[in-house]
């Protein structure tokens, strides 16, 4: 059977005891189970080696480590200059 769920979009603070408190009451009746998802602001910018290293790791691109990828090499197309 397919759960069917539902969003609800709140503001709140997290308190330096890691906790969520939402700016204000829920609106759906209780006691629920449900699931939370935190959207928050990167404090310092990710770095061209952390995205770079990050997705090297990132199994969504294994496949371009199989053989068959391997398409090119340095001789093909142009060089690209900036004016």
């Amino acid at each position: 059977m397919e759960t069917v769920l539902s969003a609800i979009e709140m503001t709140g603070a997290v308190d330096q005891q890691r906790r969520l408190i939402l700016d204000g009451p829920l609106p759906l009746v209780g006691p629920a189970r449900v699931k939370v998802i935190v959207l928050y602001p990167l404090t310092e910018e990710i770095s061209e080696s952390e995205w770079l290293s990050a997705a090297a790791r990132n199994p969504a691109f294994a496949y371009l480590r199989e053989t068959s990828e391997d398409i090119y090499t340095l001789a093909d197309g142009k060089p690209f200059h900036l004016k």
